[in-house]
Order: C-alpha cells, then sequence, then structure tokens
C-alpha cells in the first residue's frame, strides 16, 4: 500500500495522466458499447418506427377517430395491438387461402394430364410390343420357308419366260 503515495510523491502530474487515460479508455469502450447495442437491436430504426405510430395514434385522436386499438387505461397492450393486427392477418390468410386454391386447382389440372400421359405411354408400349410380337411372328415363318424349293421355282420361272434362241 505505500507504493501508491510514493508513486504521487514522485510523480506529480502521473497519477492524473494515468487517471485521464483511463477515464478516457472507459469512455471510449462505453460509447463503442452502446453503438454496438444500438446496431444490434436496431434502436435508431425501432425509434422511428415508434415515432411514426405516435404521430398516426395524434393524428386519429386530432381528428376524432376512435379505433379498438385506441390506447385507454384499462387496455392491455395485448389487446390493442390484437385490435390493430388481427385484421391484417385476417386478410392475409384470406390471400393464403386463395392462393392455396388456385394451386391446388392447377396441381389438380397437373395431375389429370400425368395421368393421360402416362395411359398414353402404357397403350404405345402395349402396341409396340403387339407389333413387335407380330414381327417376330413374320421372321419365324419367313425362316420356315422352303427358300431351296422358291429358288429353284423362280429359276425355272425365269427360264421359261425368257425367249428361245432364235432360228
Amino acid at each position: 500500500m505505500d507504493c501508491f503515495p510514493l508513486y504521487v510523491e514522485e510523480e506529480k502530474n502521473g497519477a492524473s495522466a494515468t487517471f485521464d487515460s483511463i477515464a478516457d479508455y472507459i469512455e471510449s469502450q462505453n460509447i463503442n458499447d452502446l453503438e454496438k447495442l444500438f446496431k444490434d437491436y436496431g434502436v435508431q430504426e425501432n425509434i422511428d418506427i415508434l415515432h411514426k405510430v405516435v404521430n398516426e395514434a395524434k393524428e386519429r385522436k386530432a381528428n376524432g377517430e376512435l379505433g379498438k386499438d385506441v390506447w385507454r387505461e384499462d387496455l392491455e397492450p395485448r389487446a390493442a395491438v390484437s385490435a390493430r393486427t388481427i385484421p391484417i392477418l385476417e386478410s392475409e390468410v384470406q390471400r393464403l387461402r386463395e392462393a392455396l386454391a388456385e394451386i391446388q386447382k392447377e396441381n389438380k389440372s397437373l395431375q389429370a394430364q400425368i395421368e393421360d400421359n402416362v395411359a398414353a405411354a402404357a397403350d404405345a408400349k402395349k402396341n409396340a410390343h403387339q407389333l413387335l410380337d407380330k414381327l417376330d411372328d413374320v421372321y419365324e415363318r419367313w425362316q420356315n420357308l422352303p427358300t431351296e424349293q422358291i429358288e429353284a421355282w423362280t429359276v425355272q420361272t425365269m427360264e421359261s419366260l425368257q425367249p428361245g434362241p432364235p432360228p
């Protein structure tokens, strides 16, 4: 404990300079922390929104408009907020239901189209198999034809149709 009084005696301006530098550091650190908090929580934007809401309320009060969301002493904040937000949410729900109905209608149409395409593909595949079966049958019959007899008959017919040698 004897160090501090000795330090003050030897360095008359040292203690004051140390105090000033610590105070400056604490002040700058506080400012940085506050700026970070303001940025993290969007304080400026939220204050602007609150200012706008208060001004709108003052205008409504000046015009004599009394809505469900007007503040009264006996009114819970949740009820005031609900009075303002529920109609907006209900209209959004209605819009989403309409969009969902439209999408479901489109999905049914696309599903019917896909089912028609699948049925057409199945019919085409069935027809292709039938044609290939007929082709296999014809090919098998072709292979079973007596080609040697046909060749001999063709040669004989060609020779009989040729004109004879000139006399």
